[in-house]
C-alpha cells in the first residue's frame, strides 16, 4: 500500500504512461520488512528510522501505512545479481541508522490490536477507510518488470496470473499468528484478503479495457487513482512496469532475488510465447487460496482442469524459465528455489525452528536470517 516511488514524470492523464522508457524486462523489487526491538517485539520506529538514513541509500527506503514497517526498494535492474547487491546494501544501511529489522509476512508473536499508523494523508486516508481492519502490519514482496508497450503489459500480466497460485506456494512464509499457528501457510494473504482491492484481476482484453475496470473500480471506491487497486498483480502505467505484489516477504535477501529472477524470467516467456488460453479469475482465485492454505503441499490448477502438487508444478515452472533466466542472467538465483522445493518454503522452515527452540528461539533464527 505504498506511494509510487518514482514521481519525476507523473502522467497528467489517463492516456500518458512510461511504458517504453526503461529496459524492456529490467526489473524492480520492494521488500516490505517489520522494524523490531532488541527482543523481536515490534517498535513504531520507521520514522526515527528514515531519519538517520546515510543519503546514498535515502531515496530507496520508504516509510508504509503502518508504523512498525517500512519498505525498502532496488533501483531499476538489469539481472538478479545488482537486485541482490542493491537490496544487501539497502538492509546494511539500515541496520546502520539503528533499525533491526525483521523478513516475514507477519509478525509470528503479534497479531491482534490496531497498529500504529503513520501520519501521512495518504495514509489516514486508508486508516479511515479500514480502520478495525488495521490489525497487524503485512509485509509483502512486490516486484516491477518493464514492458515496452502498454498491450504487451497487459498480455504479460495476463499470463503471468497463472503463475501466482505456484509463486505464493514457493514464498508462504507467515505461518504464526498471535502467537499460534494459523494453520495456513500464509496468514498474511488472510489479513490482506481482508482489505478491499486485494484479490486476483480478471484478464483485460487490451490496455483500453485495463483503463475502463480501472476507472470503474476507482469512481466505486471514491480513491484517487489506480495505486488504490492492490490487485495481485497491476500493469503500473506511471512505472512503466507490470507489478506482482500478491507475495510474502522473504526472510533471506537470497529468497527475495531468487522469486524476483523467476517473474522476471516468467514474464520474458509470457512475451515470446504469449497463451491462447486463460483460466478463470476464479480457479485462480481458489488455486491461489490453497497454496496460502498448503504451501508446497498444496494441490494447483493447471490449464487442462487437472490438478497437480505445487511442488511438481513449481519445478516444472523452473525448468521452463530456466533458459530465459540464463539470457537474462538470473540462472544463479534460481538454485534457490530449487532449494525451496527441495527443503520447504518459509513456513515450513518456520515450523521447524519452533519445534526446535520454541518462539523465542524463532524470531531470533529470523532476526539473524534477516541480517544476513
Amino acid at each position: 500500500m505504498g506511494e509510487i516511488r518514482d514521481r519525476s514524470a507523473e502522467p497528467e492523464g489517463r492516456e500518458d504512461h512510461r511504458f517504453g522508457r526503461c529496459a524492456p524486462l529490467s526489473i524492480g523489487v520492494e521488500e516490505e520488512l517489520l522494524l523490531t526491538d532488541e527482543h523481536q517485539q515490534l517498535r513504531p520506529d520507521s520514522e526515527r528510522v528514515l531519519a538517520a538514513l546515510a543519503d546514498r541509500i535515502a531515496d530507496r527506503v520508504s516509510p508504509e501505512l503502518f508504523a512498525e514497517q517500512i519498505e525498502l526498494k532496488t533501483g531499476v535492474c538489469d539481472d538478479a545479481g545488482q537486485v541482490e547487491r542493491e537490496l544487501k546494501e539497502v538492509r546494511a544501511g539500515v541496520a546502520a541508522a539503528g533499525g533491526r529489522l525483521l523478513g516475514v509476512g507477519l509478525h509470528p508473536r503479534e497479531g491482534f490490536g490496531e497498529a500504529p499508523i503513520v501520519r501521512k494523508p495518504r495514509y489516514m486516508e486508508v486508516h479511515q477507510e479500514l480502520r478495525g481492519l488495521l490489525w497487524t502490519p503485512p509485509c509483502g514482496l512486490h516486484v516491477h518488470v518493464a514492458m515496452p508497450d502498454p498491450e504487451t503489459a497487459v498480455r504479460v500480466g495476463n499470463g503471468l496470473r497463472h503463475h501466482i497460485p505456484v509463486l505464493q506456494a514457493l514464498t508462504a512464509n507467515s505461518p504464526f499468528w498471535a502467537g499460534v499457528d494459523s494453520g495456513l501457510a500464509s496468514a498474511r494473504t488472510a489479513v490482506v484478503r481482508a482489505y478491499p482491492r486485494f484479490e486476483m484481476p480478471r484478464a483485460f482484453r487490451d490496455y483500453e479495457h485495463f483503463l475502463q475496470i480501472a476507472d470503474e473500480v476507482i469512481a466505486a471506491a471514491g480513491v484517487d487513482d489506480y495505486t488504490y487497486i492492490w490487485w495481485d498483480l497491476r500493469p503500473h502505467p506511471r512505472l512503466g512496469t507490470v507489478e506482482l505484489r500478491a507475495l510474502d516477504t522473504q526472510t533471506a535477501v537470497e529468497g527475495n532475488v531468487a522469486i524476483a529472477a523467476l517473474i522476471q524470467a516468467l514474464a520474458a516467456r509470457e512475451m515470446e510465447q504469449p497463451r491462447s488460453f486463460h483460466l478463470s479469475r476464479e480457479a485462480l482465485e481458489e488455486s491461489y487460496f490453497q497454496a496460502s492454505r498448503y504451501g508446497l503441499e498444496a494441490q494447483l490448477i493447471l490449464e487442462d482442469g487437472s490438478t497437480q502438487p505445487a511442488a511438481d508444478v513449481a519445478r516444472r515452472t523452473v525448468e521452463d524459465a530456466r533458459p530465459y533466466a540464463r539470457q537474462l542472467g538470473g540462472d544463479d538465483a534460481l538454485t534457490e528455489i530449487d532449494r525451496i522445493v527441495r527443503e520447504g518454503n518459509g513456513a515450513d522452515e518456520q515450523r521447524r525452528v519452533m519445534a526446535a527452540l520454541g518462539m523465542d528461539g524463532l524470531l531470533e533464527h529470523l532476526a539473524e536470517r534477516t541480517a544476513g
